[in-house]
């Protein structure tokens, strides 16, 4: 699945992945379907919503 990375958080903040959390729960309430996931590679929480489908990935003949 690939997604799209609305915003990024240290991880290594004082208050952990809660402004994240926050971020994501403002953009759930306005109706983006957002979440939470660390990027362990960059030490990170990004804040991703899910890409959609589009016709030009798909693999159908003619």
């Amino acid at each position: 699945m690939r997604r799209t990375v609305l915003e990024k958080f240290p991880a290594g903040g004082p208050r952990g992945s809660w402004p994240a959390e926050e971020f994501a729960r403002a953009r759930r309430d306005e109706g983006t379907p957002a979440e939470v996931v660390m990027d362990l590679d960059s030490d990170v929480f990004l804040v991703v919503v899910p890409q959609q489908a589009t016709d030009s990935g798909s693999c159908g003949a003619k």
